[in-house]
């Protein structure tokens, strides 16, 4: 090998293991991001939840003023 072939070389090898570096960083990044996102949706998930036993719970509720209600005016 020539030293203009060795020079090239040199120069792919930087520029590979700069490149690597960057891909190691952009996946710690996106590594990072998809846990965050992970335990954002958990905790969606969670308040879905208790939004739906908080639904039912008003669901019972009203079904239950609402046969009440018909007892009284059965009653009448």
């Amino acid at each position: 090998m020539n030293n203009e072939t060795l020079s090239q070389l040199e120069q792919l090898i930087d520029q590979l293991i700069s490149r690597n570096n960057e891909l190691q960083a952009e996946v710690k990044s996106l590594t990072e991001k998809n846990g965050q996102l992970i335990d954002e949706n958990e905790t969606l998930q969670l308040e879905v939840l208790d939004s739906e036993e908080k639904q039912k719970d008003t669901s019972s509720t009203l079904s239950s003023l609402l046969e009440k209600l018909q007892s009284a005016q059965q009653a009448n």
